[in-house]
């Protein structure tokens, strides 16, 4: 079947890799290169990178408009599918391919509809994460399902360990799904259920409140690392918490309150405190968190989140 793919960031890349394979790809939709970097190097984003590697022809456009339409148009594509483009379809191009679009989302749809799925569902502590492929529609992410699966996630993974597993599933999906569109035997069902909204994560959704149980820190900092990146403030400085676990052995601390072992911070929280491995202070680079701790001038009093 001839498709058009649109997609832009490292979890898209499994599916357009799969369906290239088994289908004919007219061309891939991608947001323009972007700057990288402390040098922001302008860098083609990893669906561009991947396509260019294919051979596929590729359309880079900040958003859907007027011009990627009639490019889009022009193909004559039977499917369009869509993951993590980052811009909404919208019609005309909505009804352009003759099958119109289809969407991997990383969530249970209805549950966490919108930019930030997976991380929302690791703050919330969702038991479960899994995919769904559904019918484009002008609401946001509120068409007929064709497909889900729910995706076994290692304990304690953060949203980028996450993602990458259900990039990967997804791709399986997505592909058996434009298989039996192709075939004439997808069906898609309408979505069931309260619906929830996962909207972008901003830098404040990666401050961690030590007041609160171990388990909501914990899962605030898997659903925002690595981006925006969790952390907290001492001696009113900001530093990063990069990699963290929690902590069962070792006697309750107040919230904030910080104690230094080997190999680890352990910081209070609303229960049991969580340990802190690695941390990156405001203006400096990443590093050992014990290390950072013993080259504060004074830790006497110094707490976490002050």
């Amino acid at each position: 079947m001839r498709l058009v793919f649109a997609g832009t960031p490292s979890a898209a890349v499994p599916t357009l890799r799969r369906l290239a394979a088994e289908h004919d790809i007219a061309a891939v939709v991608t947001r323009p290169d972007a700057p990288l970097g402390r040098k922001r190097v302008l860098t083609p984003s990893p669906v561009a990178q991947a396509a260019a590697d294919l051979g596929l022809p590729i359309i880079k456009a900040a958003r859907l408009d007027d011009e990627a339409t009639a490019a889009i148009a022009a193909l004559q594509p039977e499917l369009g599918v869509i993951v993590a483009y980052g811009g909404l379809v919208r019609e005309p191009l909505l009804s352009t391919p003759v099958k119109g679009w289809i969407n991997l989302h990383f969530s249970l749809l209805p549950q966490w509809r919108g930019a930030a799925p997976v991380q929302r569902a690791l703050i919330a502590g969702d038991a479960q994460l899994g995919a769904s492929v559904f019918q484009l529609v002008p609401a946001l992410d509120a068409g007929d399902v064709f497909a889900t699966r729910v995706v076994d996630v290692a304990p304690g993974a953060t949203a980028d360990a996450a993602l990458e597993a259900l990039a990967i599933d997804g791709a399986q999906l997505t592909s058996e799904v434009v298989g039996a569109i192709a075939d004439g035997t997808a069906h898609a069902v309408p979505q069931h259920g309260e619906p929830s909204l996962a909207p972008k994560l901003t830098l404040d959704d990666g401050l961690l409140d030590w007041s609160q149980p171990l388990a909501q820190v914990f899962a605030r900092f898997r659903g925002v690392t690595p981006e925006p990146g969790a952390h907290t403030t001492v001696d009113g400085l900001r530093v990063k918490v990069l990699e963290a676990a929690p902590s069962s052995d070792h006697a309750a601390l107040e919230p904030g309150e910080i104690a230094a072992t080997k190999t680890a911070l352990l910081i209070g929280t609303g229960s049991t405190p969580l340990s802190v491995t690695r941390v990156q202070p405001a203006g400096k680079g990443a590093m050992n968190a014990v290390d950072w701790w013993r080259g504060q001038r004074d830790t006497d009093g110094l707490r976490a989140g002050a």
